[in-house]
């Protein structure tokens, strides 16, 4: 069996990477009855992507033949073209080997859909600024995707066992910093758009 890591660095001791689209590596851990044989690490070739990152990063694990992925997040759209290829996805954080090993004693159970919002890059909803459609935005509240609503409010809290609370906020203000870049590039495209007009 096969399994894809999304890495920051790659290899068996780099952490997994809290987004999966715009992880600069994969780490493919390839198993043998519950063993770990090897491990290859690829590029993400997508992860400078000025838009549809999650989609092109999905359809390559799948050509790579990775039956299941881990990653700290996945946006709807890498989440719908792995779900429908039968990749399990396995949301998670922490070191690579330790997670491969939870998953394959059955501590981590696949998650059924998206973990994160749907935006990413320069697109929200996908497909450009056009489309987007957004609801209490300038309240800083929510942003509307086209599958349903993502409170900014609410940023992910699981993390590597052991962590103290300093170690745990810490890792929450990373995700946030993220999160304010990719608005801060949204917002600049917005208006170069509108300068385009």
């Amino acid at each position: 069996m096969k399994i894809a890591v999304a890495t920051i660095n790659g290899g068996l001791e780099d952490s997994v990477s809290p987004v999966f689209g715009r992880c600069p590596n994969f780490t493919f851990v390839q198993v043998n009855e519950k063993e770990i044989e090897n491990f290859e690490v690829k590029v993400n070739k997508f992860a400078q992507a000025f838009g549809g990152a999650g989609i092109q990063a999905a359809q390559f694990i799948v050509n790579e033949g990775a039956e299941v992925v881990i990653a700290g997040n996945f946006g709807p759209n890498a989440a719908m073209v792995l779900s429908q290829a039968g990749v399990k996805m396995i949301q998670a954080q922490g070191n690579v080997k330790e997670v491969v090993v939870k998953y394959l004693n059955g501590e981590l159970a696949p998650t059924t859909g998206a973990t994160a919002p749907m935006y990413g890059g320069r697109a929200i909803g996908g497909g450009g600024f056009r489309g987007w459609r957004h609801a209490g935005f300038g309240k800083g509240k929510t942003l509307w995707g086209g599958k349903g609503r993502w409170d900014l409010t609410s940023i992910p809290t699981q993390t590597s066992a052991g962590d103290d609370k300093l170690t745990t906020l810490e890792k929450r203000m990373g995700l946030l910093e993220k999160e304010i870049d990719e608005i801060k590039k949204m917002i600049k495209g917005l208006k170069e758009e509108k300068q385009e007009q």
